[in-house]
């Protein structure tokens, strides 16, 4: 019998693998916009933050979510990522 695995992501904030599941995806379209993937299948460049508010400022602090998109992540994105993550998992 074969066992099927599970795709591990890491969070940006804190580092730690964990199933894909358990994280939120934020995506960059092609046309350069960023917003929270909640079907976790949006086209574009996507990096995983953990579903707290916590690794997602822990990811604004280290510039991780800026890394992640090679570019800037203006600070009014970063509010209304954190706002989608509480109203949609909290």
């Amino acid at each position: 019998m074969q066992v099927k695995r599970v795709p591990l992501r890491q969070c940006t904030g804190c580092r730690e693998m964990k199933p894909k599941g358990e994280l939120c995806r934020v995506v960059k379209s092609p046309e350069g916009v960023i917003s929270l993937d909640l079907v976790g299948k949006a086209p574009g460049r996507g990096a995983y933050v953990c579903k707290s508010v916590d690794c997602l400022k822990r990811s604004r602090k280290s510039r991780a979510l800026e890394r992640a998109f090679k570019g800037p992540v203006s600070e009014a994105l970063a509010e209304q990522l954190a706002g989608q993550m509480e109203g949609s998992h909290g």
